[in-house]
């Protein structure tokens, strides 16, 4: 891997500020986001990524590519839920198995987030339909954890309870904000898109340092309590992202030739929702430890996947 590249991510304004936060919860400072503040901040975030790539997308041709793209992050979602869970029941119970395979599937928005912002510091160019593709990654996967929870458990979800975590999958907030900035900022006019560009692009940066604090608050509290569920789950947080990030990297060169659309088809694979699929499980398993798959995602998947994960990626698509 190239050092330098490896450097420079690890010494980025914004990852540092999300040191900070692990560094203020193991000191036990008082040091923290209010909620209402980090709500915004996600919203924003999800907003101008959602806007940034309709305006892009719009001065693309839809070809084939986009369309090959679209798709194959859609069986992406399918997939890596299903040999997941199966993975999972060596060890853990089916609802335990279905949530933690669904966030696994699912993807993590801020993880895309900070790809793109690596990538423009590195100064590579991506299609902006990989947006689109990272929306429609979240909810197939939600399902399928859904899917494989009622065809492996023995007490069967209500037909009402199924229907209310597929329409939560299809209508959640955060997948609802992305894909309607992306279709305003595909349809906007140029000019006037081009009036609140300081407002998506100048600030951008600013607003991702502070949610990556909070991100490292958030991350530093449930750390701790992760340690105590056992080596299995540390290692499933661990190898499973790696695994599917570096074989979607090599694996895409057979879907597109631009370097930063691979990248980011590796860090969607790698990444695990915190989110939304947290949000869908409190109805599809109430049985399933919220302590055992979130901090799988946020305390130890996560922190790879901006560390070391980035450079790793980038490093596979652009030699092999």
């Amino acid at each position: 891997m190239d050092l330098h590249l490896l450097l420079d991510n690890l010494t980025n304004p914004a990852l540092l500020f999300f040191f900070l936060g692990i560094i203020a919860v193991q000191l036990k400072s008082d040091l923290e986001i209010p909620p209402n503040s980090s709500k915004f901040i996600s919203l924003y975030l999800l907003f101008a990524i959602g806007f940034k790539g309709g305006v892009e997308l719009s001065h693309s041709e839809l070809n084939m590519e986009i369309v090959w793209s679209l798709l194959f992050g859609i069986v992406l979602a399918i997939i890596v839920p299903i040999y997941s869970y199966f993975i999972l029941r060596r060890k853990f119970s089916v609802p335990n198995s279905g949530a933690i395979a669904a966030a696994y599937g699912s993807v993590s928005a801020v993880t895309f987030v900070t790809a793109i912002s690596f990538l423009e510091i590195e100064q590579i160019n991506f299609g902006g339909h990989m947006v689109a593709v990272m929306a429609l990654m979240e909810a197939p996967s939600i399902i399928i954890g859904v899917l494989l929870m009622a065809i492996f458990n023995k007490e069967k979800p209500k037909n009402g309870d199924f229907k209310k975590v597929v329409h939560h999958a299809l209508t959640n907030g955060s997948v609802l904000l992305i894909l309607g900035s992306l279709a305003i900022g595909y349809f906007a006019n140029e000019h006037q898109a081009q009036d609140i560009k300081p407002f998506t692009t100048d600030i951008f940066k600013g607003f991702l340092a502070v949610f990556l604090l909070d991100m490292g608050i958030s991350s530093g509290k449930k750390l701790n309590d992760f340690v105590k569920k056992g080596w299995f789950a540390l290692l499933f947080a661990l190898i499973i992202p790696i695994l599917n990030g570096i074989f979607v990297a090599w694996f895409t060169q057979y879907i597109t030739a631009n370097e930063g659309n691979r990248f980011l088809f590796a860090i969607l694979a790698a990444s695990a929702s915190y989110i939304a699929v947290p949000a869908a499980m409190r109805l599809a398993a109430p049985k399933a430890n919220p302590s055992l798959y979130l901090p799988m995602a946020l305390a130890i998947t996560f922190p790879f996947n901006i560390t070391l994960g980035m450079p790793l990626y980038l490093y596979i698509v652009q030699n092999f």
